[in-house]
């Protein structure tokens, strides 16, 4: 038994390297008993993304009977029965030892359902929504694995921080959400300055944006920005050893909010990317910067 938990704690490790680069980075600053556990819910997260998203070639329902059948083995895992999976064995036992919250996973499986039906968001309310579920209560997950001195208060600024990554992936990946028939810019956002999703698939085949486009993601960025600035202090309530972790984080997540407005907000000319030398500064800046520093709010100033 022993031997299958370390495997599907590997199997998470290396879904986890493959596929996030950024924050696979930042794990590698936690102590390394930790690691493993931050590697178990990314794997989690992954996993369930590449059943909605890598499997494109079969219809909706087809992925939607995956993704049940999966978090049904889940479920089944929670309530002790054995689980014949190359990974959920590393989720169960990182729940178990933390002892998780399991309404948080619940609320994670019902987003990820909700990318099979549902391409656009008609409000940013609605977009919280979703968002809710697929970036908040990943902070909350996190939150026990980290640890903090105070819990309670350290809480919502984990959720702002879920809340950050996800947008700045948002606006990173316009494009990509568009060839996967999506558009994460709420609706009354696109309005409000004159887009329309036909504007956006034609900046896409051109590969540059237009000045209501520009506008448009400048906005978003600046909406970003607040999370970033409601997440700040939640960094310093964690345990001293694991702040250089999200510090790092933090800073790289909001470096492509820095890349995505040097290149004018045109998030169609190429993929907004920290570039690796700046990626192995932050992490050596962090690791040398005292526990209880204040971080740095990324991105162009507030307006």
């Amino acid at each position: 038994m022993e031997t299958d938990l370390n495997a599907a704690y590997e199997r998470c490790r290396e879904l986890h390297k493959r596929h996030g680069r950024t924050y696979y980075l930042a794990t590698r600053l936690l102590p390394a008993w930790k690691r493993r556990h931050v590697h178990a819910l990314y794997g989690f997260t992954r996993y369930a993304d590449e059943i909605v998203d890598q499997t494109e070639a079969l219809p909706p329902p087809a992925r939607a009977a995956r993704l049940d059948d999966w978090g049904g083995r889940f479920i089944a895992g929670l309530h002790g029965e054995q689980v014949d999976d190359p990974l959920l064995p590393a989720v169960l036992h990182t729940i178990a030892v933390f002892d998780l919250d399991r309404e948080d996973f619940a609320a994670f499986l019902k987003s990820m359902a909700m990318d099979l039906t549902v391409t656009s968001y008609r409000t940013y309310a609605h977009l919280l929504d979703y968002m809710e579920g697929s970036a908040a209560v990943i902070g909350t997950m996190m939150l026990p694995i980290l640890g903090s001195s105070a819990p309670v208060a350290a809480r919502e600024p984990a959720r702002q921080l879920g809340f950050a990554f996800q947008l700045t992936n948002f606006i990173r990946d316009v494009a990509e959400d568009l060839d996967r028939g999506r558009t994460y810019l709420p609706e009354e956002d696109l309005e409000t300055f004159g887009v329309t999703r036909e504007d956006l698939l034609a900046c896409r085949a051109a590969g540059r944006t237009i000045e209501p486009v520009r506008e448009l993601i400048r906005h978003e960025v600046g909406r970003a920005q607040t999370h970033y600035a409601a997440a700040a202090t939640g960094v310093l309530l964690l345990d001293p050893a694991s702040q250089a972790c999200i510090r790092t984080a933090y800073a790289l997540y909001g470096g492509i909010l820095d890349e995505v407005a040097a290149q004018d907000y045109d998030v169609f000319v190429r993929r907004a990317t920290v570039p690796r030398r700046r990626r192995m500064a932050v992490a050596s800046r962090a690791l040398l910067t005292p526990a209880g520093t204040p971080v740095e709010l990324p991105g162009p100033r507030l307006r």
